[in-house]
């Protein structure tokens, strides 16, 4: 048995991303809107733009999670097949631009409260 991440394009131009076993069959449900509360259920009609195969549901749900974290330009190149993007994409998302700095802090003093104690 296979199981499969799939990314749907909807008419609204946003995406969707989710992973099945049967990828017909469920490609069927989001065209037919048989799931009255799934995403894709009033912004239809929806394309697939990516799909890839896996062995186990563990590695088709991890990568699924995984996209979902991503921003829609490194989705897109995702989608593109542009993996020189997609890493550039995750270096400059988890480089920030510059590095947060503890507050220097003499021993027992408290930092001042942003509102008035009460």
């Amino acid at each position: 048995m296979s199981f499969w991440v799939y990314i749907l394009r909807c008419a609204d131009r946003s995406y969707y991303t989710g992973h099945t076993e049967n990828l017909e069959e469920r490609l069927a449900l989001h065209h037919s809107g048989a799931i009255a509360n799934c995403y894709t259920y009033k912004r239809r009609p929806v394309k697939l733009v990516f799909s890839q195969e896996f062995a186990t549901r563990e590695e088709a749900l991890t990568l699924e999670l995984q996209i979902k974290g991503w921003s829609r330009k490194k989705k897109e190149a995702m989608i593109r097949g542009d993996w020189t993007e997609v890493s550039r994409l995750a270096i400059s998302k988890s480089s920030p631009a510059q590095p947060q700095r503890a507050m220097p802090q003499r021993a027992g003093e408290a930092y001042d409260s942003a509102q008035p104690e009460r």
